[in-house]
């Protein structure tokens, strides 16, 4: 499975947030960009759909920037990459629905279908909270 950019650092950026400015901390783009060595201006497009998402509220004005909006134990990796990943969790498309129908069903029932729910469920196991306490056991992570 590949994830995106806008994947890694969303999940980055909240997770980040969750280990240094816990919920109700405010942050700019700018210090995140700076502590992750992320460009400011993609950030910028990462925070919009981590807003969307609802995730982080924004907050404009001096002292303004973003703080996470959950406990980090409310939200998953699947929750962060539902609303990051655009088409990472899409339907898989039909491949001989045309010419052998039965195929077909059985394909996306006995494989696409154990697929989807075997990510989901490993994802949706997994919180900022968990990604924030394993933190400092010595785990190196490359994003």
């Amino acid at each position: 499975m590949k994830i995106s950019s806008k994947g890694r650092y969303g999940l980055a950026v909240l997770s980040s947030m969750a280990k240094h400015e816990g919920v109700g901390k405010i942050v700019t783009v700018v210090s995140i960009s700076e502590r992750l060595e992320i460009s400011k201006i993609y950030l910028e497009q990462v925070f919009a759909l981590l807003k969307r998402g609802g995730f982080v509220t924004s907050v404009k004005g001096s002292g303004g920037g973003y703080y996470l909006a959950k406990q980090p134990n409310d939200i998953t990796v699947y929750d962060i990459l539902s609303a990051v990943e655009s088409g990472m969790f899409e339907k898989t498309e039909a491949t001989v629905a045309k010419s052998d129908e039965a195929l077909e069903k059985s394909v996306n029932d006995n494989v696409y279908a154990v697929l989807d729910n075997a990510v989901k469920e490993v994802l949706s196991g997994i919180s900022l909270e968990d990604i924030v306490n394993k933190s400092g056991e010595g785990y190196m992570y490359y994003l």
